[in-house]
């Protein structure tokens, strides 16, 4: 089923450290929007806490009997993790959470030895880190939301709920984006938007990766809660100057800059209103409802950025939409035919990796 497909919860698939970008997390501007030590990612909190080697190993043990005990219910309920998924989670808390420059390193917790009183400095205490597990299997809080960040692309980006988990399916947009650039050069040093930007992944993506030195996103989002997480992410990436966030519902924001946009970019809400009841618990318990309800047929806000990229794009200016899966692109396909007839060219329907129809792009002419 193309929803359960495109809102699992999906686990990390890229390298949870940050070793081979050691400065990343003292490039942030001079007066960054930094949350709280509390709400930080545990990677990026000072190991303050300490504890010893013992009392690590029996939160450990009683967190690794709490994930063997889900075995598949929660895959065979709502196609939720299974035992084994939840236990390299388990295995990555620990590797966040422990400071390893004093020598402890994972493998003596989960292959205990006689060295049960040795000190361990730990960037929670232990007492949250039951909590922390608690949350994960009893209400079901996604992972990400548990440790505080994601792994998109090259990225590893802040997230907390209110702020919709960036998945792998939306790589591709930044993908999109690069080969249209190659096809056309000028758009490279164009203004940009990522409409709806959450946590600015697309945002940070398109212009880390695709854009010239002469280029420029906007990111709009009317939830304050992901301007703050964006602006953490896009300062932490040294890009405070090539990203602009602007609070606002969609195009509302960027009445200046109509007709001049070269490229619009956007992972918009698109699950319809009567399939919300029946998303994983991760997702529908805890991820922002404004960032997945999309209406009736889950297209309200695609047809919405559909209009707008007819007037706020360039001539030549390219989009690239998200959708729900094969019978939304279809319906894009035909409603961008039928009511904008001469104003896009090159309109296509590109597969996620998956294979099922994700994309709907075009250029406008």
């Amino acid at each position: 089923m193309q929803l359960v497909h495109n809102l699992r919860f999906t686990p990390f698939t890229f390298c949870r450290r940050l070793s081979a970008t050691p400065s990343l997390a003292a490039r942030c501007c001079s007066s960054p929007p930094s949350p709280t030590i509390a709400a930080k990612p545990l990677f990026l909190r000072p190991p303050h806490h300490p504890s010893t080697l013992s009392d690590l190993r029996q939160w450990y043990s009683w967190a690794y009997l709490l994930s063997t005990s889900v075995g598949s219910s929660f895959l065979l309920s709502d196609g939720g993790p299974d035992s084994s998924l939840l236990l390299r989670e388990l295995r990555w808390l620990l590797e966040d959470v422990l400071d390893t420059s004093s020598g402890i390193h994972p493998h003596l917790v989960t292959h205990p030895d006689d060295d049960s009183h040795r000190k361990v400095w730990l960037r929670a205490e232990i007492g949250d880190l039951y909590r922390l597990w608690r949350q994960r299997i009893e209400e079901r809080k996604p992972f990400q939301y548990v440790v505080g960040c994601e792994h998109w692309r090259d990225l590893v980006l802040w997230v907390r709920e209110g702020v919709l988990i960036p998945r792998p399916e939306t790589e591709m947009i930044v993908d999109l984006a690069r080969d249209a650039v190659g096809k056309n050069p000028f758009l490279r040093d164009g203004l940009w938007a990522d409409l709806g930007t959450g946590s600015g992944a697309i945002a940070i993506g398109v212009s880390r990766l695709v854009l010239g030195d002469g280029g420029k996103v906007f990111a709009t989002d009317l939830s304050p809660v992901a301007l703050e997480v964006a602006s953490y992410n896009v300062c932490r990436y040294g890009l405070e100057d090539a990203i602009e966030l602007r609070k606002g519902s969609w195009f509302e924001p960027l009445r200046d800059v109509q007709g001049k946009l070269a490229g619009v970019v956007s992972n918009p809400p698109y699950i319809p209103t009567d399939d919300m009841l029946g998303l994983q618990a991760e997702v529908g318990r805890h991820e922002p409802g404004l960032a997945l309800d999309g209406g009736v047929d889950g297209t309200d806000d695609l047809l919405h950025l559909c209009h707008g990229a007819s007037s706020f794009l360039q001539p030549g200016g390219f989009f690239a939409f998200e959708t729900n899966g094969e019978k939304h692109c279809q319906f894009l396909m035909e409603y961008l035919a039928r009511e904008f007839k001469g104003s896009f060219r090159s309109v296509d329907v590109v597969s996620d990796f998956s294979g099922i129809p994700r994309f709907v792009i075009g250029f406008r002419c």
